[in-house]
C-alpha cells in the first residue's frame, strides 16, 4: 500500500547513442512506502561488445549451434525471433530520460519520510519482502496490426489500467516492493530504430497499469529500451516519474525506500553489451553500498531465448554480482523459465520468463512465475536473506490465447510448472516444496 512516495532524479550532462543494425525480437509480428529515487553514476567506458540473440518463446524459433535464432513469423504475422549484433553500451548514456525532472521532486499521498541514517531505525524489527516478475511489454510491435493485440485489449476494456495485473495485484499489494522488467518504451514517437525486426511501443498512459497493479520499480536495461531512440527513453522515464515508479538502466541506479529501508538496484543489458556490463554492475553496486543502501538487487538481461538452462556466462556474471555485493540477482530475456541457484547464501534467478507480455498474441509457452523473498536486518542494518518462494503462474488467464493477464496457477497446472522450476534448478540443489518454498541442499560455488 502506497502512503508516501517521492521521485528524484539527477542528470549527467551528456547523451551517448551507439547502435549498430541489430535484431531485437522475442515478439510476435504480457505496505508502506516512503520514498523512491533514481541516481546516476558514470563508470569507466568499455568498448567490449556482446553478440545479441532474440527469439520467440514458442516452438517456431530456430536456433543454430551458436545459439543464434532466426526470424519465423507465426500464423498471424507475429514474429518468432531475429539475429544481429549490436554495439549498445551507453545507448543513451547516464542522462537520457532525466531532462523532464532534472533537479525536481514529486510527491504524492500522505505520510512522512521515515527517519534514516545510523540512528532512528530499529533494524531488527523490520522485514522486507521483494516480489520479482519477468518481462512486461505494455504495447506491441509496429508491424503487429491491431486485432487481438495488447493495444486492442486496452482500448476495448472498460477499466484497462486495472485489467492487466488484476489477478496478481493481491500478491503485489502484500509485499514491500514489486519489480518487473519493462521491455519496450512508452512513447508516442514514430521515429523507430531502423534495421530491427521488432520495434516495441506502448502509449505513455500505459504506465498507469503498473501503478494500479502495485508495481513500484522497473528494470529498463534490456534490448528494447532504445526501440524508439532517445525520445522513446525520455518519454518512458517521464511516464514512469508521473506515476512515481522508480527505474534503473546502465549507469542510472534506482533507489526505493520503504519502512526506512533503502532498496537499491542496477539494471543492465548483457545481450547487447556483453562483458561491458560488468562495469555498470560492479560500480553501481559499489555506489549503492557506499551510499548506505541496505538491500541491493542486480537485474540482468541475459541468456539465450527459449533456452531453459543458463549459459556459462550467465552463471559467471550472476555469481560476480553476489561477490560484488548484491543480495539478489534477477534475470530475464530468455522468455521462458530457467532455474534458481543459491550462491554464498543468496539467490540468482536465471530467468523469470514473460509476464504481462504484449509481444505475442499466443505464445506456445505461457509458463511464468513470481519470485518472492523476505529479508531481515542485523542491528547494523545489514540485509539477512530469509525465506524465498516461487508462485507458478501463466501469462494469460485463458489457455487458448494471450489475454495479457498473468494469473497464478492452481491444481495440475500449478504442479506442472512447479515441477519444471524444480527440474531447471536441480543442478543447483534448489527445490521448491508443494507450497513453493525454496529449500537448498548441498551448496556449491562451482
Amino acid at each position: 500500500m502506497r502512503q508516501w512516495i517521492k521521485a528524484f532524479s539527477l542528470s549527467l550532462g551528456f547523451l551517448a547513442c551507439i547502435f549498430l543494425p541489430a535484431g531485437c525480437g522475442n515478439w510476435e509480428p504480457e505496505t508502506e512506502v516512503d520514498h523512491i529515487q533514481v541516481e546516476e553514476f558514470a563508470p569507466g567506458e568499455s568498448e567490449e561488445k556482446g553478440e545479441q540473440t532474440e527469439g520467440m518463446p514458442d516452438d517456431q524459433s530456430g536456433m543454430d549451434e551458436a545459439g543464434m535464432q532466426g526470424t519465423v513469423p507465426d500464423e498471424d504475422g507475429d514474429a518468432a525471433g531475429e539475429t544481429g549484433t549490436a554495439a549498445a553500451s551507453g545507448e543513451v548514456g547516464a542522462a537520457a530520460g532525466n531532462e523532464a525532472a532534472d533537479g525536481t521532486e514529486a510527491t504524492a499521498g500522505t505520510g512522512a519520510t521515515a527517519e534514516t541514517g545510523e540512528t532512528g531505525i530499529d533494524y531488527e524489527n523490520i522485514s522486507i519482502t521483494i516480489s520479482a516478475a519477468g518481462d512486461v511489454t505494455l504495447g506491441n510491435h509496429k508491424d503487429q496490426g491491431y486485432g487481438g493485440t495488447f493495444r486492442e485489449m486496452y482500448d476495448t476494456t472498460e477499466e484497462p489500467n486495472e485489467y492487466f495485473l488484476k489477478n496478481v495485484k493481491e500478491i503485489f499489494e502484500a509485499d514491500d516492493m514489486t519489480i518487473v522488467n519493462l521491455e519496450g518504451p512508452l512513447t508516442l514517437s514514430e521515429d523507430y530504430m531502423p534495421d530491427k525486426a521488432f520495434n516495441m511501443r506502448g502509449d505513455p498512459e500505459y504506465a498507469e497499469i503498473l501503478l494500479k497493479g502495485d508495481v513500484e520499480a522497473v528494470s529498463m536495461g534490456n534490448n528494447h529500451r532504445m526501440d524508439y531512440k532517445e525520445q522513446g527513453v525520455l518519454d518512458t522515464v517521464e511516464a514512469l516519474e508521473n506515476v512515481e515508479i522508480v527505474y534503473a538502466y546502465d549507469d542510472n541506479i534506482g533507489i526505493y525506500e520503504t519502512k526506512g529501508i533503502r532498496i537499491g538496484f542496477v539494471s543492465v543489458n548483457q545481450v547487447y553489451d556483453g562483458t561491458a556490463v560488468e562495469k555498470f554492475l560492479e560500480e553501481g553496486i559499489k555506489k549503492l553500498r557506499e551510499d548506505g543502501v541496505e538491500l541491493v538487487l542486480a537485474c540482468c538481461h541475459w541468456g539465450i531465448e527459449t533456452e531453459h538452462y543458463p549459459n556459462a556466462y550467465q552463471k559467471e556474471l550472476g555469481r560476480k554480482c553476489i561477490d560484488w555485493g548484491a543480495d539478489l540477482v534477477i534475470g530475464h530475456h530468455p522468455h521462458v523459465l530457467q532455474g534458481i541457484e543459491q550462491y554464498e547464501g543468496k539467490y540468482i534467478i536465471y530467468s523469470l520468463g514473460n509476464f504481462c507480455f504484449g509481444g505475442n498474441r499466443n505464445p506456445k509457452d505461457k509458463d511464468t512465475m513470481i519470485f518472492q523473498q523476505t529479508f531481515t536486518f542485523s542491528e547494523e542494518g545489514e540485509a539477512q536473506p530469509g525465506d524465498a518462494r516461487v508462485i507458478p503462474c501463466s501469462i494469460s488467464s485463458v489457455g487458448s490465447r494471450n489475454n495479457f493477464q498473468p494469473t497464478p496457477l492452481e491444481g495440475e497446472d500449478y504442479d506442472r510448472v512447479l515441477g519444471l522450476i524444480n527440474k531447471y534448478s536441480r543442478d543447483y540443489h534448489v527445490e521448491a516444496d508443494e507450497n513453493g518454498i525454496l529449500k537448498v541442499g548441498v551448496q556449491t560455488g562451482e
